[in-house]
């Protein structure tokens, strides 16, 4: 066994030093408690590089005097507490005295504090655990607190912080929080030279909402104010209808102090019961006045959590002040009628139509061909253009799921035979001797090549059609039901699909059409869900969305794929934002799949919805034909039986 030792200060320093501070919010939750406990009224916080190599903290609180600057970096030097006794009923947020020690000797600090007793203040500088610089100066009422080279002498934990966005949106997140929990002292956050936050500071709770969660979000809140059994509950709750979708909206404080409160999260969600969408979460702005006897701030390195000596009281509280808000103040939402007037629909033309149509041939037209029928079978406007020669059906205007061509009303092509469309006959077919410019037409139906594709219209050939495969019905408006030879089978058309949705745009093959939004739509996200999807930009803009992520946590949605433009795009953006964060929280291997997986399944058709039989049957062609038997979430697609197994089912044969 080797010998035992004492660590040397410097050593037994960093490692108490990586308990409190683990990345850049750290350090600013632990300066901004500073603040706030020496009366700040007003407080500005400044990163750079997401904090990783400048920080800075300013406030105009009571300052610290020249005899107490030096000993404050020392550990376990504090002005909160003074014995024992004073653990059970603590009313400031800082009281360990580990705060300070432990970020100067991670750092190099520069600090400029004056009280207002004195007329001159100190600058003091700290490199390391180590002091560099004590001398006068003149400065401000207040304390200015400055961190450099965030982890300069520990490269093991530098290497773990995550990218600058991720980093700094971490810091911008924790600044909310304190800004939520205190309306009464103006914030100002400065990311990279450019204002993110300011909150008024006017004591108003509703105008810190205002600031910090938009303007959407304290549009939607109504007021709680309760006490019940020694615990007050204040704050505001959102509204059922206009719930979240995960709980990162929901934020408890419980005596000025943001924590996260299992106790509270699901009392205030049984208040919600019978009230909310399943899969939706309530958001909050609680705070809770609590006898400091009866909680426990001690239990976690980051006094994140905290510990109630009876948790019933609490949880009764929160529960009937968010059910008493929500049976008073809940009232319906009024309904406001829009008049739009409509532009004149086309009238739908069949091919016969078209011909009669059909101008002189000296002259050049092209003309708009409207149908109720999309041209792959969807439902859904269809547009084509008559062009002298040939005419072509557009499928890169208004993509299909299976790029096929055929539709129920209008038989622009038959795949079987090849026939062409019917000609008025006082119409000859000259096209054998077609030469410019003689002004004779020839016409024939063919696909539009895409857009990305070389290859002339000339060179296209249909693909084989499968003759042997008929479709049966549909079951539930969910499952295909086809038969093929003595085969049987069942799809699942959502998850069929979802499958082939995923499997061409991972193989490359389909290129994004982008639909561009007249107005602009702002998302209102969390920043853990903001950092996730900037980190993705790049993927996001390859899949056809068209955003800005320059304003956290807000992100601008100028453009979506063509494919989704049935969706909402605030509810679209969100769910992805939500899906890429909590990969990257359980440490998910593939994002790009993840992404993948969201895009193909709202561009999917979705179960329990009509489809056309066309549609139905080109979907089991493509499903039994190219083996597609999962899809991208492991579900199966198809379930087959053959007509032995049947017979053997119904004891026709042994």
């Amino acid at each position: 066994m080797a010998d035992i030792v004492l660590l040397e200060k410097r050593v037994y320093e960093l490692i108490a030093a990586g308990e409190v501070i683990e990345r850049p919010a750290s350090v600013v939750k632990e300066l901004l408690e500073n603040s706030i406990d020496a009366n700040a009224k007003s407080v500005s916080v400044e990163i750079k590089n997401g904090g990783r190599t400048y920080i800075r903290v300013t406030d105009n609180g009571d300052g610290m005097s020249p005899g107490n600057i030096s000993r404050a970096f020392l550990r376990h030097a504090t002005s909160k507490i003074r014995k024992k006794d004073d653990l059970e009923e603590i009313r400031t947020l800082g009281f360990r005295g580990e705060a300070l020690a432990s970020i100067c000797a991670v750092s190099k600090v520069d600090t400029i504090s004056r009280t207002a007793d004195d007329e001159l203040g100190i600058h003091y500088i700290n490199e390391g655990g180590t002091e560099i610089l004590y001398e006068e100066c003149g400065c401000p009422i207040g304390t200015t607190i400055t961190i450099r080279e965030l982890f300069y002498n520990v490269p093991a934990r530098l290497k773990f912080l995550k990218k600058d966005v991720s980093e700094g949106n971490a810091v911008a997140n924790m600044v909310s929080k304190i800004a939520l929990s205190r309306p009464d002292i103006s914030f100002k956050f400065i990311r990279d030279n450019k204002s993110e936050l300011v909150t008024p500071g006017d004591g108003n709770l509703l105008s810190a909402i205002y600031a910090v969660l938009g303007r959407a979000f304290s549009g939607s809140v109504i007021p709680v104010d309760y006490s019940m059994g020694g615990v007050g509950v204040k704050g505001y709750v959102t509204k059922p209808l206009m719930s979240k979708a995960n709980r990162s909206f929901q934020n408890f404080f419980v005596n000025g102090r943001y924590v996260k409160s299992v106790t509270c999260m699901v009392s205030l969600e049984e208040a919600y019961r019978d009230s909310i969408m399943t899969g939706k979460f309530p958001g909050c702005v609680l705070a809770l006045t609590i006898d400091p006897s009866c909680i426990d701030v001690n239990v976690h390195p980051a006094k994140l959590e905290i510990r109630f000596s009876d948790e019933k009281p609490v949880y009764d509280a929160v529960y009937f002040a968010v059910k008493n808000a929500l049976m008073t103040l809940d009232t319906p939402m009024e309904a406001q009628a829009e008049i739009k007037i409509e532009p004149p629909k086309m009238k739908s033309l069949t091919v016969s139509e078209i011909m009669h149509k059909l101008p002189e041939p000296e002259s050049q037209l092209s003309f708009a061909l409207s149908s109720a029928e999309r041209a792959d079978g969807f439902r859904s406007s269809a547009k084509s253009s008559v062009v002298p020669t040939e005419i072509y059906i557009k499928e890169n205007d208004y993509k299909g799921p299976f790029g096929g061509v055929y539709s129920p009303r209008t038989p622009f092509f038959e795949k079987s035979s090849g026939a062409e469309p019917e000609k008025r006959e006082d119409i000859k077919d000259e096209s054998s001797s077609l030469k410019a410019p003689s002004g004779k037409f020839s016409y024939k139906f063919i696909t539009k090549p895409d857009i990305n594709d070389e290859t002339p219209p000339e060179a296209l050939s249909e693909e084989p059609q499968t003759a042997d495969i008929t479709l049966v019905g549909e079951a539930f408006k969910t499952y295909i039901v086809a038969q093929r030879g003595d085969e049987l089978y069942f799809i699942d058309k959502h998850a069929a699909h979802e499958r082939y949705n995923f499997d061409r745009l991972r193989s490359g093959l389909t290129s994004v059409d982008v639909q561009m939004i007249l107005t602009p739509i702002e998302v209102e996200l969390s920043y853990e869900a903001h950092a996730a999807i900037s980190g993705e930009f790049d993927l996001l803009c390859r899949l056809g969305f068209r955003i800005n992520v320059n304003d956290a946590p807000k992100i601008t949605v100028f453009g979506v794929p063509i494919l989704l433009t049935d969706e909402d795009p605030v509810d679209l953006l969100t769910e992805i934002a939500d899906s890429l964060a909590e990969g990257k929280k359980s440490g998910g291997s593939d994002i790009y799949d993840e992404l993948l997986h969201s895009v193909a399944c709202k561009a999917s058709i979705k179960a329990n919805s009509l489809s056309s039989p066309e549609e139905l049957l080109k979907l089991a062609e493509l499903v039994i034909d190219n083996k597609i038997r999962y899809c991208p979430h492991g579900r199966p697609t198809l379930i087959k039986f053959t007509k032995r197994e049947l017979e053997k089912l119904f004891k026709r044969i042994v």
